[in-house]
């Protein structure tokens, strides 16, 4: 399916996105076909915790669709706070679950790669069995199994990985950062997974909604990467473009020199040949994404 044809296909969906100040958020924003009434909601506007005002805004708007994009994301800082974890990530995750059943709506739940223990060789099937290292990845494993015993098949749980956009704080805008403060940055190289450009994510999920995809899918952009690589390349990039980053020397390094407060699974990358069956849409390399859309660079 086109990118003009699933538009055509959302023309009068009224869509409610919470988290819209996001990575995923903005990413959404911006695909949003015109046809489509969007509520965008940010945490300043839609508290997903405060479940009276989800109810109530729900109730107002009565979507289609709700796409949960607002998330607990700091893994080390949930190892202190995990109420705030749960309460964000399961609870929150709950309640606009329960909302969108009040007015018949199908929702949309994104999720991580963190609720698998990183222990497999292969890539994670959506059958595989999840088991969370660290509280991070419990509170979002907790988030699937309230929302789809709410929802049942009128969920949508779509898992990805190691998100990042030219905006916000996440690897890349981090990395490009550092590259610049540092003479040199020791990355580590055993923690496998796949960089998953927000814009990719996005398109994803208006690809699911104008299909009425439901279930449990993974999606992420093409191929596979360590943290080491993906900074390497980040680096490339920059200096391809002309900034001033090739004297900072980018070192791989264990896991074990760079201890942390959570835990992280070894290996997490995710199989998504269910949902580009499903979808007739194969994505792009994470690395071509990434050149493709490159950030302000300054």
């Amino acid at each position: 399916m086109s990118g003009e044809t699933f538009s055509r296909a959302l023309e009068g969906t009224r869509v409610l996105l919470s988290g819209a100040a996001g990575q995923v958020g903005v990413a959404l924003r911006d695909l949003m076909p015109e046809g489509v009434e969007l509520l965008a909601l940010e945490r300043s506007t839609l508290d997903i915790s405060d479940a009276d005002r989800v109810t109530e805004t729900v109730a107002h708007f009565r979507p289609h669709w709700v796409i949960n994009a607002a998330a607990y994301t700091a893994v080390d800082k949930a190892e202190h706070e995990p109420d705030l974890a749960f309460a964000i990530n399961r609870d929150g995750a709950a309640n606009l679950a329960r909302a969108a059943q009040s007015v018949r709506a199908r929702m949309v739940h994104i999720s991580t790669d963190y609720v698998f223990d990183g222990r497999k060789s292969c890539p994670y099937t959506p059958d595989d069995l999840p088991n969370p290292i660290n509280v991070y990845g419990e509170s979002k494993l907790a988030g699937e199994i309230a929302t789809r015993d709410i929802l049942g098949d009128n969920l949508l749980i779509l898992r990805t990985a190691w998100v990042y956009a030219p905006h916000g704080r996440n690897f890349l805008t981090t990395m490009l950062r550092l590259l610049q403060e540092r003479d040199e940055l020791r990355v580590v190289e055993d923690q496998v997974g796949t960089p998953t450009h927000a814009a990719s994510l996005a398109e994803v999920i208006l690809r699911s909604i104008s299909q009425d995809l439901t279930g449990t899918y993974h999606w992420t952009d093409a191929g596979v990467a360590s943290w080491y690589d993906f900074a390497i390349a980040i680096q490339e990039m920059a200096i391809s473009t002309g900034l001033d980053v090739a004297t900072c020397r980018v070192s791989p390094i264990p896991t074990r020199d760079y201890p942390t407060p959570a835990s992280r699974p070894a290996y997490t990358v995710l199989d998504k040949s269910a949902i580009r069956e499903r979808l007739g849409h194969h994505g792009t390399h994470w690395r071509a994404r990434m050149e493709h859309s490159r950030p302000p660079l300054s």
